[in-house]
């Protein structure tokens, strides 16, 4: 009986995902099928809703490229998960259904984005900009290009990740021993909570708040803006700030679009997205100091700097060398991004 509702249960769900796919692609077939006045259109979709930074950096895309391209490049904007998830919408800008996209799929468009969500890859926000907007990482941009994707600038997604648990303060490594901590279903974020000792629990976001309620898990960490606005706060006591890790927030293109663009347009296209990346960046990195003042007021809040975070670098070697044994990152490119955040040459 147990087989039979499972089998039943997978076929349901299986017509349901059908049902938002086609729902999904007739949207779009309905906004294809308007009469353009524009010589491109690009379509572009992220999961966030539109008072999120992210969607907001997008409309200033949206006014800076039209206005530049005099036009020739319309673009339309779908937000709110209203197209499909993040997987989803990788998917359709791979396959040319979309023009583009951003979210944390950016595995799919080049492996070596994995390397910006190491943790205590860079310290601060500084580093992180400095980083994102070297050479090495136009490097890895430029990768994408192998797997179909043209990506014209990488920012930062959201800023640094902080934990928040309702049984201590972390002040050590020790302190997440035993802890159930919600992870995204990233290795590298699964991999850094045990290499902290903790014990990592696989969940969607929107779960977390429940989960925490419910006593599932223990704790999580997240940016300052998602713990703000999923009301992480509500169901915690503690949060820690330890600048343990941020990533990538790559502009994911359709290569076979963006290379039928006259140079002309492709030149104002690029540029354009790199001022939109450093505006996004910009103004996650004013927000953040925002939304920590806000948790703040609500939980027990502890800064982890200077030599107290020696034991929280040191437990996390083994993620490097995890990577590496996997054939992803090289320990020399580990390094070399290193150093270029910090600016400086950095002995082994």
């Amino acid at each position: 009986m147990r087989r039979i509702f499972k089998t039943w249960r997978a076929a349901l769900l299986l017509l349901l995902y059908k049902g938002i796919l086609f729902f999904s692609l007739a949207l779009l077939a309905v906004s294809c099928g308007k009469k353009e006045s524009a010589e491109y259109v690009f379509r572009y979709s992220n999961e966030q809703p539109k008072d999120e930074l992210r969607s907001q950096s997008m409309i200033f895309f949206k006014r800076q490229l039209e206005e530049r391209s005099n036009g020739r490049i319309k673009v339309e904007l779908f937000f709110g998960g209203v197209i499909g998830n993040e997987r989803e919408l990788m998917d359709f800008v791979q396959t040319g259904v979309l023009q583009g996209t951003r979210g944390g799929f950016f595995a799919d468009a080049n492996p070596k984005f994995m390397l910006f969500t190491l943790p205590f890859l860079v310290d601060d926000w500084d580093q992180a900009q400095r980083l994102v907007q070297s050479d090495f990482t136009r490097k890895i941009n430029e990768g994408a290009r192998e797997r179909g994707f043209h990506v014209p600038a990488t920012g930062i997604s959201q800023g640094f990740r902080a934990h928040t648990n309702k049984t201590r303060p972390i002040r050590h490594p020790d302190d997440l021993k035993g802890l159930k901590m919600r992870v995204p279903s990233q290795e590298v974020y699964v991999q850094t909570s045990k290499a902290f000792g903790a014990n990592p629990q696989e969940l969607p976001y929107g779960e977390v708040y429940q989960a925490l309620q419910t006593g599932v898990v223990d704790g999580q960490d997240n940016a300052p803006s998602n713990i703000w606005h999923y009301k992480i706060h509500e169901v915690s006591k503690y949060l820690t700030i330890t600048n343990y890790a941020t990533g990538p927030d790559p502009l994911m293109v359709n290569l076979e679009w963006y290379e039928s663009l006259p140079r002309d347009l492709r030149d104002i296209f690029d540029g354009v997205s790199r001022e939109t990346m450093e505006f996004s960046d910009r103004i996650n990195r004013e927000k953040e100091a925002e939304y920590i003042e806000e948790i703040s007021g609500k939980l027990e809040v502890n800064h982890v700097t200077g030599g107290d975070l020696i034991p929280f670098r040191d437990a996390v070697k083994p993620v490097y060398q995890y990577f590496e044994e996997k054939g992803i990152l090289t320990l020399d490119e580990i390094q070399k991004a290193r150093e270029v955040g910090t600016g400086k040459s950095i002995k082994p």
